[in-house]
């Protein structure tokens, strides 16, 4: 076992499959790291057997002990319409509640490191040196502006398990009328208020690419992070401007036709 460890989570049958390209991608890194798949039980054991053959590490984790007021407060249609999605589509197996899963990897103290990485991304390059990054280190929710630099996106960070984090989390995260309006993102940038910004290309998030084509650079992109609608989607409303990185994400998931990633074409600015 590896001091290290590249997380995801997988909540249902979907995010099952968005792990296996992430799975395959870091495969295809050479990382020496172990590759561990945290899964609630709302995904199936048929579609998990694809990531243990793989060679990833399956790890049960459980929903969070939540009190009912704070589960209603975090259901869905009560989220957002609290605090509704304006930019894209969240699509309709996305249950918010089930985000604050991604905690647990606190409680994988046999690492000394982690890097945790939604099931909805792609690595396109090795990453082993956020390893060398302090906890808590995350790139910016940046996909529409520059302005939003200051926030971050928690699709890809670097943690140091610890069991007492974990607890120290649970205590803060269950406050009387608590509302994490973007759920685990806005925890984790209160509870981390003066996190480690990392540099965007190793969370690029999908809507760059034609929202700000200038800052999409192939040559640098590590990270391809499919935010709002997935790839795996039939007919979602941008596939028409994601055309390139959907069949991309394709390429991935079969293991069929991996491109060489620094001879892509840059969207035009």
């Amino acid at each position: 076992m590896s001091k290290h460890a590249y997380v995801t989570l997988v909540t249902n049958e979907d995010y099952a499959m968005g792990a296996l390209a992430l799975v395959r991608s870091l495969r295809l890194t050479q990382t020496d790291a172990d590759l561990v798949v945290m899964h609630t039980g709302g995904a199936p054991a048929q579609a998990l057997k694809p990531l243990a053959a793989l060679g990833a590490r399956l790890v049960p984790a459980e929903l969070l002990p939540t009190s009912d007021a704070f589960n209603e407060r975090h259901q869905r249609a009560r989220l957002h319409a609290n605090a509704p999605f304006t930019k894209g589509n969240k699509p309709s197996f996305h249950t918010p509640l089930d985000n604050f899963a991604k905690l647990r990897l606190w409680q994988l103290t046999e690492y000394e490191r982690v890097v945790f990485i939604d099931a909805d991304a792609v690595v396109v390059r090795n990453i082993d040196r956020l390893f060398g990054y302090p906890e808590f280190s995350a790139a910016p929710n940046v996909y529409e502006n520059l302005a939003d630099f200051h926030r971050l996106n928690s699709g890809v960070f670097v943690a140091a398990p610890s069991e007492a984090t974990f607890v120290a989390m649970l205590a803060r995260l269950d406050q009387p009328e608590a509302f994490w309006r973007r759920t685990d993102q806005t925890f984790l940038q209160a509870h981390f208020p003066h996190w480690h910004g990392l540099p965007v290309f190793f969370n690029m998030l999908q809507y760059v690419w034609f929202n700000l084509p200038e800052l999409w650079d192939w040559k640098s992109i590590s990270v391809v992070h499919y935010q709002y609608e997935k790839p795996w989607e039939r007919n979602h409303p941008k596939a028409a401007e994601l055309g390139p990185l959907i069949d991309l994400w394709h390429a991935y998931h079969s293991g069929e036709g991996v491109p060489n990633i620094d001879l892509l074409a840059n969207p035009v600015s």
